[in-house]
């Protein structure tokens, strides 16, 4: 998500970028060589504005004042004894002692606050042809009577469940009583095949999995019911329950386990209610899988009281938005987005939140945002560069979408990947509204760079920058040498510790991980894995991404998951994905393998068969069909693929063979292969 989560792989050397590199970076503003040595000092300038210069200043300089006046602004069941332990890092702790409640900020406080009758979600689904509205009362009432029925199955608080739904309002009412319970959650995408879900059911080990019948594509119904099934018996977990809503109009019906199965409706039917438990504000809130690999899971692990002061923060000083306002997100409750952006964020502070069951076009057209945008009012949005893309593409004119009265709304602003800046000058021109770009990753829950509109920012940012650090985030671009890179120079992203509240506090039964993922590399820094360079004035870009995970439409998918997929395939003995870049998509992956000696398959038939099978076993999600057989891939010494000059092959950049490359002849298929599919059309022979 989706927060952009871009993984990026920091040059050997430090390059320094001249006039009309990464297309007009220099055009709107000055250019510095020479480094910072003032703390934080890349946020004190001339085009800074005030109130948020304060914020930035306090958040760095005395974080445990600005952030203790934040967590005011929540409710809490137990005060603090200490605003922030750091005496153990990297595992950071925020309001150690106080307890909360993450459902109680998002739905009980507003009901006792007479807001009641407040719409809290609206479902907007053109798939199904359907809308429906539920006030904050009434989520107040479901998500009680589910809490109370999963404390009849045992659910207690630390325990985790499992949530594997569509974008429908019942997901949302599942994380909520989780939550409400003390509970865990872990949801997963629901376009996620059975393997990828056993792979999370083994790791997560649930109590209970709540799930649905179906979700519902413009041209299909998936069917959720025999997925779980398969993915259960993959994983050799046993729930203790399965809660499985039937989707109503719609023709799947499911064939429940006795004894273990229990529908929607049954869990429901009853006066039981559950009160809110308070846990402490370090207890994990949710656990969330990235886009791993199948092999080793990795799961961003949340904690409940900093993540609540975080949202509330940023949904009033980045976003703007006033308690009773609309607010969409137009992802899903699968990444990141969903969980802080539709769910979380936009209920702590008081909004009308959309839940959109549909895609940007083909269901039916290319007006359908700007429909959603009109029929609920909405004031602030969120989505994803691809999704203009695809927009722009299907009605560049915006001939569909001028039907609509999109007068509510005040901005737009992207996440989930880089926004070219043709998109970004189309989607302004063309909708008439401030389009702002900003940059988070899955670990952080929340954006580390934007354009902080309720800080009083100028909403015309420059050209391709992703925004200036966001208070609490001490931002630093680091040389080659692990030294403050200069300014205008292309470095490593770290920021120093201790991050601000609501960021990961682990990976789930993997504190050694955690560290020697993300804190090693650059001991006191968290480590973005990102490259990208700082200007004069503070702004940040964010440039290049590693090899291991590529970006599809904002989802971050693992090349390494895509390969095992592949290698199922009886007539395929090696396999490397690599990512390439798409128009549309940001990137796509492409496949490139090599047969056993005994096949006697053609080619086009193993090309169709691996594009289904990675459908089959990695999801719809991945937009594989660009795949190529060769006769060889590049290997070192040791056997390892030597998948980033694949990738920069493909890319058009210039490769330099490795020396430790076995046999370099090999190249010669590889640039065949790649100019088969279109690209590596230009560039010259590898050497």
């Amino acid at each position: 998500m989706l927060g952009s989560a871009r993984r990026c792989l920091l040059p050997k050397q430090r390059t320094f970028l001249g006039v009309g590199h990464f297309r007009g970076l220099w055009q709107s503003q000055r250019c510095s060589h020479g480094a910072s040595s003032h703390e934080g000092n890349h946020l004190f300038n001339a085009q800074a504005a005030p109130t948020y210069k304060d914020a930035y200043e306090r958040s760095i300089l005395d974080p445990e004042q600005f952030w203790a006046e934040e967590a005011e602004k929540i409710s809490w069941m137990k005060p603090w004894s200490r605003v922030l332990d750091h005496t153990n890092p990297p595992f950071t702790k925020w309001f150690v002692g106080g307890e909360t409640n993450a459902c109680y900020n998002a739905v009980d406080r507003h009901v006792a606050d007479g807001h009641g009758q407040r719409a809290a979600l609206i479902h907007d689904s053109p798939v199904t042809s359907t809308q429906r509205s539920i006030t904050y009362a009434e989520l107040q009432q479901q998500v009680s009577k589910l809490a109370a029925a999963l404390s009849s199955y045992g659910v207690k608080k630390g325990d985790n469940v499992l949530i594997y739904m569509p974008m429908i309002p019942e997901a949302v009412v599942a994380m909520l009583a989780v939550v409400r319970l003390g509970a865990v959650h872990s949801l997963v995408f629901g376009g996620f095949a059975a393997r990828e879900l056993s792979v999370r059911i083994r790791h997560a080990e649930p109590k209970v999995i709540i799930s649905a019948s179906c979700g519902v594509e413009p041209t299909r119904l998936i069917r959720y019911k025999p997925l779980l099934d398969q993915a259960i018996t993959m994983s050799g977990i046993e729930p203790k329950r399965c809660i499985i809503y039937q989707r109503p109009g719609l023709p799947e019906v499911v064939t429940m386990k006795p004894d273990r199965d229990v529908s929607w409706d049954e869990a429901m039917d009853s006066d039981r209610s559950h009160d809110c438990v308070p846990v402490e504000a370090n207890q994990a809130m949710y656990i969330l899988y990235t886009s791993g690999t199948t092999g080793d899971p990795k799961g961003i692990q949340r904690p409940t009281g900093g993540h609540l002061v975080a949202l509330s923060w940023v949904m009033k000083n980045i976003y703007a938005m006033k308690s009773g306002e609309k607010w969409w997100a137009a992802s899903d409750l699968g990444w990141v987005v969903g969980h802080s952006f539709i769910c979380y964020g936009p209920l702590l502070a008081g909004l009308t939140t959309v839940v959109y069951e549909g895609k940007p076009v083909g269901t039916p057209d290319a007006g359908q945002f700007f429909r959603v945008i009109q029929d609920h009012g909405v004031q602030g949005f969120s989505t994803a560069p691809t999704a203009l893309r695809a927009i722009r593409r299907e009605d560049p004119e915006l001939e569909l979408g001028r039907k609509y009265d999109t007068s509510s709304l005040r901005f737009v602003f992207l996440a989930g990947e880089h926004c070219d800046y043709e998109t970004r000058y189309w989607a302004e021109n063309k909708i008439k509204v401030p389009v702002l770009d900003h940059w988070w990753q899955t670990e952080t829950g929340h954006p580390i760079t934007s354009t902080c509109v309720g800080l009083g920012h100028s909403l015309s940012p420059p050209r391709d920058a992703s925004g200036v650090p966001v208070p609490g985030y001490n931002v630093k671009v680091l040389n080659a040498d692990k030294v403050e890179a200069e300014r205008g120079t292309l470095g490593r992203i770290v920021i120093k510790l201790p991050l601000p509240p609501g960021t990961m506090s682990t990976l789930y039964r993997a504190d050694d991980r955690f560290s020697s993922i993300y804190f090693n590399d650059y001991p006191g820094f968290y480590d973005s894995m990102d490259a990208g360079i700082m200007d004069a004035d503070g702004q940040l870009y964010v440039m290049s991404r590693d090899d291991d995970v590529i970006n599809v439409a904002g989802h971050r998918l693992s090349t390494s998951a895509l390969e095992e997929a592949l290698l199922e395939h009886s007539c395929i003995s090696e396999a490397a994905v690599v990512g390439v870049p798409d128009e549309m998509k940001g990137e796509l992956p492409l496949g490139l393998y090599v047969t056993t000696k005994a096949n006697t398959k053609p080619e086009e038939e193993i090309n169709k068969e691996a594009v289904q099978l990675v459908r089959e076993l990695v999801g719809p999600v991945a937009a594989f069909r660009l795949i190529c057989g060769v006769e060889a891939l590049p290997k070192t010494r040791s056997g390892k693929i030597a998948r980033k000059s694949i990738a920069d092959l493909a890319r058009g950049k210039s490769v330099v063979i490795p020396p430790t490359i076995e046999d370099p002849s090999v190249y010669v298929g590889i640039k065949k292969a790649l100019q088969q599919l279109g690209y590596a059309l230009n560039v010259a022979d590898p050497e």
